[in-house]
């Protein structure tokens, strides 16, 4: 699992793989950005990162260390980056953490790990080439 307590520094690890803005439809009663919204932007940035290091297409099969640090409003940029942590024979575990510009401040919003599988046409599990 990565390290993901280690807030010493106020950038972002990896690659910035996502970028969008948090619109009025995402929001949940109390006005905030749903967890599960911010869960799908995650995982959309995780399968682009996976997708290219497995030359092809990857599934979703586990989501491990999910926190919510502070909540997402509406009009926000929300940017997702993502960094592989390690990589199998057929699955690829990649760390994915989404800042936001808060008043011209980056601030790390949510962070988790994420596990791909690669698979082939017929949706059956194949082997992740060699870097």
């Amino acid at each position: 699992m990565a390290d993901f307590d280690d807030d010493t520094h106020p950038e972002p690890n990896g690659d910035l793989t996502l970028q969008t803005i948090a619109m009025p439809a995402d929001t949940n009663a109390d006005g905030d950005i749903f967890g599960g919204w911010l869960m799908s932007q995650m995982d959309m940035a995780g399968g682009i990162c996976a997708a290219i290091r497995a030359e092809g297409r990857v599934s979703t099969v586990a989501v491990d260390g999910m926190v919510f640090l502070t909540p997402v409003r509406v009009g926000d940029v929300v940017s997702c980056y993502t960094e592989i942590l390690e990589v199998g024979r057929s699955s690829i575990r990649i760390a994915v953490e989404v800042w936001t510009n808060v008043q011209e401040d980056p601030m790390k919003v949510t962070e988790g790990e994420f596990v791909f599988v690669a698979i082939d046409d017929n949706r059956r599990t194949r082997i992740v080439p060699e870097d």
